[in-house]
């Protein structure tokens, strides 16, 4: 991808995001209740400290962000793998127990879910953890461990960095020449340094492949390559229905698209067409079909097999327990607005659902009337949507902010360059995007 070159101003952003994360880590190493919260802070802080002098010299970004994604990621997440499958019986969260099981419920009945008479059967303190609120795809993480037993390799956060890892990659590599370098570092960063993130995948980690894979369906439509485009937010949405409002703004994206590049413009900002090698496109309506058949038809494939096997099952762990009608109550607690009203008076639970209904019916009503016209402008609907719905959701987690996040650093990094004057030798228009990322 080339080099980039660090600014004075840029050197000074990624001090202040290192330096803060260093703190939070150590905060947490000291102070959470959570104990494999705190054994990733207890490795991660060294990381992010580290980071923070590197960038005093450094003059790679790219390069550095994903070193330090090793150091406070992937290091703390083996470590925790390790002495998991050594005995340690706190080193992982529930979600990591619940995707294990899943697999291995699939290989063993075809379904990865448990029915309502089956969880009333456990014990009360293991009825939480029958519950799989994901969909059916994210059971192919646990299915490692079902088939070859309890080693680091086959910890289910293992398979979740590789995935989020490869689809990173991927979408680094097809925004390289169209995105200006220190928005493709802040994109790396937005997924592979943010605590949010990193304390996410090394403890539990289902989130994240989920957004990798919801930003290089976002790529591929910078692109305008539907069909994979479709294909990687329809794998999100097979994993987890948190894909599910950016499949829909994409959708909509699609029908709006015509024959000429997504980020292209009259004044050629990105480049023209040919000079920054997008390929041919399809109508608007073709487009659009050919990402809808797999946004919307990856999801119903996976999920057929479970409804067909025990339709009650998969109705009571995807529908009835997030909606807070299972015979356990959602973990997922964190006092954010939703949460607030809902506990706050008896019909308080109601009143965050209108609310978000309404948030809704705005989103909706944003679409209809300024439909996104490019990526750039469908990141900014999906981040302002999501961020509605994670305030407002009575059941909701501070963690799940990591989707606006990143979408957020995707919208920032597709923004218009500076104008400069044009040279005397090649039209603006004529002049393609810079390029390369350490």
């Amino acid at each position: 991808m080339g080099a980039i070159a660090t600014s004075s101003r840029a050197r000074t952003s990624d001090a202040v995001l290192y330096g803060l994360s260093a703190v939070f880590a150590a905060i947490t190493a000291f102070t959470s209740t959570l104990l494999p919260h705190r054994a990733w802070g207890e490795i991660a802080w060294w990381g992010y400290t580290a980071a923070f002098l590197i960038t005093l010299v450094v003059l790679r970004r790219l390069l550095l962000t994903f070193v330090v994604f090793a150091a406070v990621t992937l290091v703390p997440l083996v470590t925790q793998a390790v002495q998991r499958a050594g005995g340690r019986t706190d080193r992982a969260q529930e979600e990591v127990l619940v995707v294990e099981q899943m697999g291995r419920r699939l290989l063993h009945t075809g379904t990865p879910y448990l029915d309502r008479p089956d969880i009333a059967a456990l014990p009360a303190e293991d009825r939480l953890l029958g519950y799989s609120p994901y969909q059916p795809g994210m059971s192919i993480f646990g299915i490692p461990r079902a088939l070859f037993g309890n080693h680091w390799w086959t910890d289910a956060r293992i398979w979740f960095a590789v995935a989020t890892v490869v689809a990173l990659l991927w979408t680094l590599r097809l925004l390289a020449d169209l995105v200006a370098p220190p928005g493709l570092v802040l994109v790396a960063q937005s997924v592979a340094v943010l605590p949010i993130c990193t304390l996410t995948l090394t403890t539990g980690g289902d989130d994240l492949p989920v957004v990798s894979l919801s930003l290089l369906a976002m790529a591929f439509t910078a692109r305008h390559r539907w069909a994979a485009a479709g294909i990687a937010i329809g794998l999100a949405g097979a994993l987890k229905l948190f894909a599910l409002p950016a499949a829909l703004v994409l959708l909509v994206l699609a029908l709006r698209a015509t024959g000429r590049p997504v980020l292209a413009d009259d004044s050629g900002r990105r480049g023209a067409a040919g000079a920054s090698g997008l390929p041919a496109v399809a109508p608007g309506r073709r487009g659009a079909a050919l990402f809808a058949a797999g946004a919307f038809g990856l999801p119903i494939l996976v999920m057929l097999p479970a409804l067909a096997v025990a339709p009650a099952a998969f109705v009571e762990n995807v529908l009835r327990f997030p909606a807070g009608h299972g015979l356990v109550t959602s973990p997922a607690q964190s006092p954010l607005p939703g949460q607030l009203i809902a506990s706050s008076t008896g019909a308080g639970r109601t009143i965050a659902l209108s609310l978000l209904l309404a948030a809704g019916v705005a989103i909706g009503i944003w679409l209809l009337r300024r439909p996104p016209q490019d990526t750039r402008s469908a990141a900014l609907v999906v981040t302002v949507g999501l961020t509605a719905a994670i305030m407002l959701l009575p059941s909701t987690r501070f963690g799940y902010l990591l989707y606006p996040a990143a979408f957020a650093a995707l919208w920032w990094a597709l923004r218009p360059p500076p104008t400069a004057p044009d040279s005397p030798d090649e039209p603006a228009s004529r002049r393609p995007a810079s390029s390369g990322a350490a």
